[in-house]
């Protein structure tokens, strides 16, 4: 049996290396072996993102925002996932917030500003 480190480890490169599909298995077993670990759900997380799964993705960065609350970059994957969901006022709140806590990136800015917009 693989340990969590070695599932987390070949996800997250297959994750890197773009192969998304393949990468949600290993980063699956991950994350329901040790849930607490935002790390591998946020991994978990942008792989279903990048596979169009994005009710799965959101609930991954749902949980990490919950146990993170200030983790600028799972806020706006969450708001990312939800707009991607059609659900644009949902979708404002943790926008707004990661773009308030990382005033600089311009893209977190430019996805707030669409929320509000599409809200």
């Amino acid at each position: 049996m693989e340990s969590v480190y070695d599932l987390f480890r070949r996800g997250t490169d297959l994750l890197e290396a773009g192969d998304y599909h393949a990468a949600t298995v290993p980063l699956a077993r991950a994350r329901d072996l040790e849930p607490e670990k935002t790390s591998i759900r946020e991994a978990l997380g942008r792989a279903f993102f990048h596979c169009a799964r994005f009710e799965q993705a959101r609930g991954e960065f749902a949980a990490v925002v919950e146990r993170a609350p200030t983790n600028d970059y799972a806020l706006f994957c969450l708001g990312r996932s939800l707009q991607r969901l059609g659900r644009h006022a949902e979708a404002r709140h943790p926008l707004a917030v990661a773009a308030h806590l990382r005033p600089e990136r311009r893209d977190y800015r430019i996805y707030r500003d669409r929320s509000r917009k599409a809200a």
